[in-house]
């Protein structure tokens, strides 16, 4: 399909229904101006001006979803019966996304990154300590049940799925399976977002890992477009999957059709890199979108390609829109 024709068809993105499963979490960002130095401690103190509540790790996934469908997205995860669990809910609720399937487990803290940062008038911001809550064991049994409950009462209204895996307990073997069991079960395309642990996703459509993630699976360095090719046809085999995303950094993305040749696609945006925070989140939900809309694997990956190139010139988790992914693509000399 030529540029004109993707465009031409991206508005097809926003009838597609997704659900994202795995780990959520919420980037706190707490930001104050220097004041002076305590008489208690060596330490600044700062005077509170803004915090801002970010959705990161799979809630980013799904708020790169919403933004793309207009809201056409569910939740299922695990959180705390926390003060952040309540932050975390309204958030995503916030991005309509849809909650009714998250799981609350009085065990677990709600996941967590709290950034302080601060500056001064003749400085600009940094950031001087962040805190971690979280509890990275896998979730008990009976949250695995409920959650597993939750897949199988969701999976038919929605047109695909999305497992993002930040190895933070939610995503067990039990729910990896489960999830894609429902899957097969009702014709769904399902794509997993991981970095290890490649072995438990077999089966599922398409995974999207980084080149670095693929040669530490594989044992072997990507060199050349002999080496990146084995190495596509080696994960399609061992995880029988349909389709592979390798995204590669300033050289782009390679994907892989099973049976077919590989394409390589270079990187749209290499001069407006101010950060890569979440990019790979962005890749995933627009790549998922339109497989589940029609697009051949290519296209869905200059889709996702696209959407990348413009969430790294902001800093932070950020989204983008069908409409500036359309401004960006008709801006490319060529694909």
């Amino acid at each position: 399909m030529n540029k004109s024709e993707i465009i031409n068809r991206l508005d097809e993105l926003k009838n597609v229904k997704i659900l994202v499963i795995g780990d959520f979490a919420i980037d706190e960002m707490v930001f104050g101006q220097t004041e002076r130095i305590s008489r208690e401690a060596p330490v600044l103190i700062l005077e509170h001006t803004e915090t801002k509540i970010i959705l990161g790790t799979a809630s980013n996934a799904a708020n790169n979803i919403s933004s793309l469908n207009l809201g056409k997205v569910g939740a299922i995860g695990v959180y705390g019966d926390d003060y952040y669990g309540g932050v975390l809910i309204e958030a995503l609720n916030g991005a309509k996304i849809n909650t009714d399937y998250m799981v609350k487990d009085n065990t677990r803290k709600t996941t967590t990154k709290t950034r302080i940062s601060g500056s001064c008038s003749q400085s600009v911001t940094q950031q001087i300590v962040r805190i971690d809550r979280q509890t990275k064991t896998p979730v008990n049994k009976e949250t695995e049940q409920k959650i597993i409950e939750n897949i199988k009462k969701a999976m038919p209204c929605y047109d695909g799925v999305i497992l993002s895996d930040y190895h933070l307990g939610c995503l067990t073997d039990n729910i990896i399976q489960a999830s894609i069991e429902e899957a097969k079960k009702h014709n769904k395309i399902i794509v997993a977002d991981i970095q290890k642990s490649f072995d438990k996703y077999k089966g599922v459509t398409a995974i999207t890992p980084n080149q670095p993630d693929t040669e530490k699976f594989i044992s072997k360095f990507i060199k050349d477009d002999k080496s990146l090719k084995e190495a596509g046809e080696e994960l399609i085999q061992k995880l029988d999957l349909k389709y592979l995303l390798i995204t590669r950094g300033e050289n782009g993305m390679a994907v892989f059709e099973k049976g077919k040749d590989f394409k390589k696609i270079p990187a749209f945006n290499k001069k407006e890199v101010f950060d890569v925070t979440g990019a790979g989140d962005t890749v995933v939900a627009a790549f998922t979108l339109a497989l589940c809309a029609g697009f051949s694997p290519t296209d869905s990956a200059i889709i996702g390609n696209s959407a990348a190139s413009i969430v790294i010139r902001h800093f932070g988790c950020h989204t983008t829109t069908v409409e500036e992914i359309k401004f960006e693509l008709s801006n490319l000399k060529e694909i």
